[in-house]
Order: C-alpha cells, then structure tokens, then sequence
C-alpha cells in the first residue's frame, strides 16, 4: 500500500522560514508526531537517516520518507495505511501545509484480501474512503482483474485532464534498441518492480536464524542487515559513494531497507542522440526494498524516485547510477521472482519525445523487455528466461504509466 501526498509542486513553494537547521514544511515536524500517526497506522519506527532533502523513516512495517512538500508512506501486510490519512493532514496544516496539491495511492492486487481490515477489504470501500477526502480524486485498475494487476487512485489539479490509455498491444519494435531520452526536469519519477514467487536461494538468506529477540544488543538487526545487503548485492544496487543505506533484519525472518542516493547530472548518462542535453539538475532520491521470504507467499518490493537513463553504459560504470535496464536486471538477479510486475510513473512533461521519437514510457518498456529477455541470472545452472503476459501505457492528468508484468516460461 503506497500512499503519496504532495502539498506543493516543489519544496521551493514551501513559503515558510527555514528552520536553523535549514528544514521547512513537513520537515519540521518531530518524530514523535509522526509516531503517533503510524500508531493509528499500526506500525512502529526503527530508525531514522535524516538526508539534504529527505528524511527517511524505516518502519516495522516499511517506510516514511519526508520532503518538505511532500510525504511518501509504504506499508504492507495488515497495516491500516488510509487511516492515517486524517491525522496526516491534521500534522501538515499545523506547519502551514492546508491544502493538497495532489495525491496518490496505490498498490498491487492482495495475496490474501480476506485478511485485510478497515477500508482495506476491498477497492471499492478503498475507493469510497478517498472519495470522502477528494473531490476529484479518479480510481483505475491496470491489468487482468483475474492475475496480477495494480490499483490506483489519484485526484488531479482542477486544470488537468482525466486518463487516457493505450497500446495493450506489445510495440512492433522490440529489437532492444535503446536510446536514451533524459528527463527535461525532474518533476516526478518513480518505478517500482513487485516480485512474488521467489527462488529458493533467493529466500533462504532471509531467514535469520542467528538473530534473537532477546539479544542484549539492539544494533544487532541492523548489522545483520547491513552484513547481508552487502552479501547480496543490494548495497551494490547504486554506487557505494552515492548511497546511505539504512537496513534490518527481522525475526525469525524477513527484510527490510531504505538508501537516500545523491544524483546529478555527473552521475547520469547525459549524451543524447534525439538533441542536446538536459539542463543542469540534481537532488537526493530513494530506493526502499521489502522482503517476505516465506514459501507459499514469498515477496519482495522495490521502489525508487531516483532518474534512471534507459542508455547503455557509460564508461566508468562503477561511479554512475545504472541505467533503467541494468537496475531490473541487478534487483531481479537477487530476488529471482517466478512473477514480477513494473511500473513507471513519471511526469508527463518528463515524458515527451524529443524530435519525434519514442517517448519515456515507450523507452522504458522496451528496457522492461530486454533486461528480462537477457536472462538476470541462472537457476538450478538454467538461465531464467520470462515471458511478458501484460503491456499497458497510462496517461493520467499531469502524468504518464507504463505498466508491465512477466513470468518464468
């Protein structure tokens, strides 16, 4: 369950003073606030990394992450994520944050609806208990209503126009080619890969039997965590010099982490074919991944804001954040799921072609398609090889999807 809650388009519209420490809007608000609210959402904090532009909080049950204009909250298994809602608007408008700008919330079909509670049942109470919030606000499903699909409702700014979509039929050209189109701004850009089905040498390290609850020293889950995300190439996921990660393990099983990721334009590929590059720009992303390992209903999500080119690589890879491509292809690789779904969502003006060429969204499926066609990794001294069994591109009011699912053949 991924709620997002934009109170401005930027945090330079936030109109308050800064604090001493330079924070404004949602930033100043103290982490015994936002406890309090996650009480009603039913889940605790474990520890905090406090970035330039972003505050992240790892929580028993996902995570926090709080910008001055906006606030993101992840939550999975029962939590009660819309229920925090009031109480969150109640904090915002206490630091001059009154009125909602936009608003997101989203999430993958359940595994398990019957074990849901509050509004959470089912998409339409969902759906209703928003309605009561937004005037505006539109719901949409994506995908089979009977397999993997994805739900989301989001309201638009009174001047934009509703959602359109188009081509559920694979592009004609799937040839991997990969051209790069750069984000013009970076407004908004979030994917997120859903896995379900892991392997079993992808789940086994994610039960920890030499963790207990009774140990004496509370930083161990952290260190563990920390030890294991390096083990398997999570730390590894963007580069080490542009990365603050903050992991824990749990007991007797499961994961969680959360990377604050420093990017610029030093950091990206910015040569483009279709023009010039894009102007000057920069800031501080996330990644955050959530891991249940047990059989029969194993699960691991990944979710990052960070600008990601859909290029090949530059020369010195090691210091540049991957493409598109190779960072499907480096999460994929350490949670081998039977069945994946991914989306981008990303602003529409971030998604315009350039000189008639494909778009952002197109671009990304083509590397949705080709990471998944080139074989992430072997199993059993057999490379996986997936089949796509969904394709759909979304355009929503100020923003744009593309949506995708794949399975083991």
């Amino acid at each position: 369950k991924l709620l997002e809650i934009w109170f401005a388009p930027t945090a330079a519209h936030i109109s308050a003073e800064p604090s001493a420490d330079g924070r404004t809007g949602l930033r100043l608000v103290e982490r015994h606030v936002w406890e309090e609210m996650l009480d009603i959402v039913k889940c605790k904090v474990l520890s905090v990394v406090n970035g330039i532009e972003l505050d992240a909080y790892l929580l028993s049950e996902s995570s926090l992450f709080v910008a001055p204009h906006k606030l993101i909250l992840k939550t999975c298994g029962t939590t009660l994520n819309l229920l925090g809602l009031p109480r969150i608007l109640e904090i915002a408008a206490k630091v001059n944050l009154p009125t909602v700008y936009r608003f997101f919330y989203s999430r993958k079909s359940f595994m398990f609806p019957e074990r849901q509670s509050g509004p959470h049942r089912d998409w339409k109470e969902e759906v209703e208990f928003l309605d009561r919030y937004f005037s505006n606000g539109a719901a949409y499903t994506i995908g089979k209503m009977n397999g993997d699909h994805w739900l989301l409702y989001l309201t638009n700014p009174e001047d934009q126009p509703q959602a359109s979509s188009s081509g559920i039929t694979p592009s004609e050209n799937e040839d991997g080619h990969t051209d790069y189109h750069p984000p013009s701004v970076h407004s908004d850009y979030t994917i997120e890969i859903l896995m379900s089905g892991l392997s079993g040498p992808a789940r086994d390290p994610f039960f920890n039997s030499d963790l207990s609850e009774d140990s004496s020293d509370p930083t161990l889950p952290s260190t563990h965590a920390q030890e294991l995300s390096l083990k398997l190439g999570i730390s590894d996921i963007f580069p080490h010099h542009l990365t603050t990660l903050d992991a824990y393990s749990f007991v007797p099983c499961g994961y969680s982490s959360n990377a604050l990721i420093k990017w610029g334009d030093e950091n990206l590929e910015l040569d483009s074919p279709h023009g010039p590059p894009a102007p000057s720009h920069s800031g501080e992303g996330y990644y955050t991944i959530h891991v249940t390992p047990e059989e029969g209903w194993s699960y691991a999500s990944f979710e990052c804001n960070v600008p990601l080119s859909v290029g090949g690589h530059p020369p010195d890879v090691e210091k540049k954040i991957p493409s598109l491509k190779d960072l499907i292809k480096r999460v994929v690789s350490i949670f081998q799921p039977s069945r994946l779904t991914l989306t981008l969502f990303i602003s529409a003006e971030d998604n315009e072609s350039v000189q008639g060429g494909p778009s952002a969204v197109e671009l990304a499926q083509r590397s949705f398609k080709t990471a998944l066609d080139e074989s992430p990794y072997s199993l059993e001294d057999k490379p996986a090889k997936y089949k796509r069994t969904d394709k759909i591109n979304y355009e929503f009011g100020g923003y744009d999807l593309a949506f995708a699912s794949f399975e083991l053949k």
